[in-house]
């Protein structure tokens, strides 16, 4: 039934292509390589074409994967797939969200189990599609360029080409998260240390300010507690001199 399925959609070319790989990042079980492969060999020329046009459906069909595992949950994934599968896919979530969609990408384990996990677990949405527009290209253009430049000899080559692409590009991903995890730990250490110290000058300028404050107010209680005697004298005319007697 399926693989009638899968022929009836090629009988439309890259439009056929186009659905199948929207709807295998949605809920179809057979990946868009399966459709991919025998269309480009007719023709190795229009493989990138095509693998473009692939590329292009599986991104349009990734958010609405997402949306049926935030509506259902992923158990409509075992009605579908493999046990082992989504088993396998859901270990990967609970240790890392990112590497999982990245990594997945990339593997044998049909995509459509990454969007509807994603959405079942809360995956942001944007971070779903950046990785897969990152991961899919990578393997729809691999597939394409196998075929453009070999023809009909990369036929059996693509057929290991996820792990291939798998081999190479785990130890890459893990760098680059590794990476990108130590730069977010020193940034956040930077600015701990600038909030720091913006807060310890704030301290000294108000302790400063209390200070000068003090100040201020002792030496107005000094000039209010001035001798009420120095007033008076102040007020009082001065004593004139005594004028001598004259005896004449």
């Amino acid at each position: 039934m399926l693989q009638e399925i899968v022929d009836f959609l090629m009988k439309f070319g890259p439009w056929g292509l186009f659905v199948h790989s929207m709807i295998d990042a949605i809920i179809f079980p057979i990946p868009a390589l399966f459709l991919q492969v025998p269309l480009s060999l007719v023709n190795p020329h229009d493989a990138f074409m095509l693998a473009t046009v692939g590329y292009i459906g599986c991104l349009i069909g990734t958010p609405i994967g997402y949306m049926i595992g935030k509506l259902l949950g992923n158990s409509i994934l075992y009605k579908i797939l493999k046990k082992e599968w989504i088993e396998s896919a859901t270990n990967m979530f609970q240790k890392n969200g990112d590497t999982a969609v990245l990594i997945g990408s990339f593997t044998p384990i049909p995509f459509k189990v990454f969007t509807i996990l994603s959405g079942a677990l809360n995956f942001p949405l944007w971070r779903l599609i950046m990785y897969a527009a990152v991961g899919r290209a990578a393997k729809f253009y691999l597939v394409g360029g196998l075929i453009y430049f070999y023809g009909q000899a990369a036929e059996k080559m693509v057929h290991n080409a996820s792990y291939y692409l798998f081999a190479i590009a785990v130890p890459l991903i893990v760098l680059f998260l590794f990476f990108r995890k130590r730069h977010r730990k020193k940034k956040a250490a930077q600015a701990a240390a600038e909030a720091a110290a913006a807060s310890a000058e704030e301290d000294t300028v108000q302790e400063h300010s209390a200070v000068a404050s003090a100040a201020a107010a002792e030496s107005a209680e000094q000039t209010d507690e001035a001798p009420s005697e120095t007033r008076e004298t102040a007020g009082e005319p001065p004593i004139p001199a005594a004028t001598p007697v004259s005896n004449a």
